[in-house]
């Protein structure tokens, strides 16, 4: 029985502050780790910036995070805020060329930070060809990561999401086991909010090497404690039948995308926090 989680905080919780405050202030909540983002042009870590050293970058993140006194628990890159335009399954080779480079220097980024867990987006439908295409477009290019990042020993992970080829867990689950190998950075809230019930999405718990927390109910993606209804103690239970052994990263953001500025995320992160340990102690 796996016990005592690891507890991990996003950077991106807090993008009013300078980014070595925001490692300090994730301890000081009492976490154990932070989930970096690398979002380019909505983050602290700008991928076009920080790849151009990777591991010189990765040792000075991985230092800043060992002087807070907290462990860099994921990195997640996302290319561009529009989910198509630097989509892993882009039709351009070009831009997929360009996509994987970038994931290598993903995998040296983060290997040189100490952290063990990477996630990426699975990619998108294209209008101008079948879904199908798209689809399996996708499994390539999932596949080759796969590979990459089992090479470099390091756990690859995708975020089901909203927008995504895989906007519903059974699609989730295809994916999964159409692309052998691939884990998931699971995270409820994007079927919560177009009225998925917790009951077709606990499957999924069985493939995530990552957890994304925080409150939602239908209709919002990120809400208060009070407002939400995904069942943590539920999640928790499975988490410890399943074995699941990767850290939970609370994963309150502060944006105007999905009305998601409108939250505490100190007291909201700490509650969550609060509310899953208990939920580990009854199970």
């Amino acid at each position: 029985m796996i016990m005592g989680y690891q507890y991990a905080c996003a950077d991106f919780t807090f993008p009013l502050l300078p980014h070595r405050n925001v490692l300090e202030l994730i301890r000081l909540m009492g976490f154990d780790g932070v989930d970096v983002g690398l979002f380019e042009n909505r983050s602290h870590l700008q991928p076009s910036i920080v790849f151009g050293k990777p591991s010189e970058n990765g040792r000075k993140l991985g230092c800043h995070a060992k002087e807070a006194g907290i462990a860099v628990a994921d990195v997640f890159l996302q290319s561009d805020i529009d989910f198509s335009t630097r989509a892993i399954n882009h039709p351009n080779e070009n831009v997929r060329r360009e996509e994987r480079e970038k994931f290598k220097k993903l995998i040296n980024y983060a290997l040189a930070a100490k952290s063990g867990h990477i996630t990426c987006l699975p990619g998108v439908y294209f209008k101008d060809e079948t879904q199908e295409s798209s689809y399996q477009r996708a499994v390539e290019e999932l596949l080759w990561r796969i590979e990459q990042a089992n090479r470099a020993g390091i756990i690859f992970g995708i975020e089901a999401h909203l927008g995504s080829i895989v906007d519903a867990p059974e699609k989730a689950e295809k994916l999964v086991s159409d692309a052998e190998g691939l884990t998931l950075t699971l995270d409820y809230t994007h079927f919560t909010k177009v009225g998925i019930p917790d009951e077709e999405v606990k499957p999924l718990i069985n493939y995530a090497s990552h957890f994304h927390a925080r409150g939602a109910a239908k209709g919002k993606l990120q809400t208060i404690l009070p407002e939400n209804t995904i069942d943590y103690n539920e999640i928790v239970k499975e988490m410890k039948k399943t074995g699941y052994d990767g850290f939970i990263g609370v994963e309150y953001t502060w944006t105007e995308w999905e009305d998601c500025n409108r939250t505490d995320n100190v007291s909201e992160s700490i509650l969550l926090m609060q509310r899953l340990k208990q939920a580990e102690k009854e199970y």
